[in-house]
């Protein structure tokens, strides 16, 4: 069991649904980014994506994309990445890149590393699961996480979801991550159809940007996953003050989803 599933396991047992804030390593800068790292467990996260930065973040929509070139241009590589999340005590870890990045340093070396370095599982989009599962259940133990669109398959899901470990990452719209203004339609119906398929726990991301969309969705999903929205707060608060107010948010977020299921 990994940390991972006891932190479910956890939450489960407490009727409380999951928050899990993405940053990206290195971004605005690696002391800045180890801040933000610590006030995301402190504001009360449950689990925490950790982007390793690519140069072509096809998942990605502009917030990330640009946050990933910054830490790309201020130094940040895969192995400074993971060294520098290693220290974050309390919510589990998840690393989350691209298959040229895992690729080119060796598969199993990778996912070799990213469990020495605390994390419990792996998020890499245009890495077949098949693939990935290759290399991450042989080499490490992480979770392989995988990622559900609208646009999936019932049988390609079926597929995906299969066995247990993890959590399954439910991607809210087609397209790219990015704030939305609201939440999609038929968005609770989707995440239904996903947990009849899967004991693991179902998280939604892409375009969770504020606390209302924390709470109508914490009402029916095991947690949120929350990214752009922060990227924004960064920049908009300036190095001084990021942690500070992506604690601030993040903890209103906290609040929100523990008052959805009261």
């Amino acid at each position: 069991m990994t940390a991972i599933d006891e932190r479910f396991a956890e939450l489960r047992r407490a009727n409380r649904p999951a928050l899990m804030p993405y940053l990206c390593a290195g971004f605005p800068d690696a002391a800045t980014f180890r801040s933000l790292l610590r006030a995301a467990a402190d504001a009360g996260s449950d689990l925490v994506e950790i982007g390793v930065p690519f140069s072509d973040p096809i998942a990605d929509g502009p917030a990330i994309q640009h946050a990933s070139h910054e830490a790309l241009v201020a130094g940040a590589t895969p192995d400074r990445a993971l060294a520098w999340s290693r220290d974050l005590a309390g919510p589990a870890k998840v690393v989350m890149t691209y298959a040229n990045v895992v690729l080119a340093r060796g598969a199993a070396a990778f996912f070799r590393r990213a469990s020495a370095a605390g994390f419990s599982g792996a998020i890499i989009p245009d890495l077949t699961p098949e693939a990935a599962r290759r290399h991450v259940n042989g080499a490490s133990g992480l979770d392989l996480i995988p990622m559900i669109a609208p646009t999936t398959t019932p049988a390609r899901m079926r597929t995906l979801v299969k066995g247990r470990g993890g959590f399954v990452y439910l991607v809210s719209v087609a397209g790219v991550t990015g704030a939305r203004r609201d939440l999609p339609a038929g968005l609770e119906a989707f995440v239904q159809r996903v947990k009849r398929e899967t004991p693991r726990p179902v998280c939604v991301g892409f375009g969770i940007a504020t606390t209302a969309h924390a709470a109508a969705v914490g009402r029916y999903a095991d947690g949120v996953i929350v990214g752009s929205a922060l990227v924004r707060i960064i920049r908009e608060a300036g190095k001084r003050h990021a942690a500070r107010n992506v604690g601030i948010f993040l903890g209103r977020m906290r609040r929100a989803l523990d008052a959805s299921r009261r």
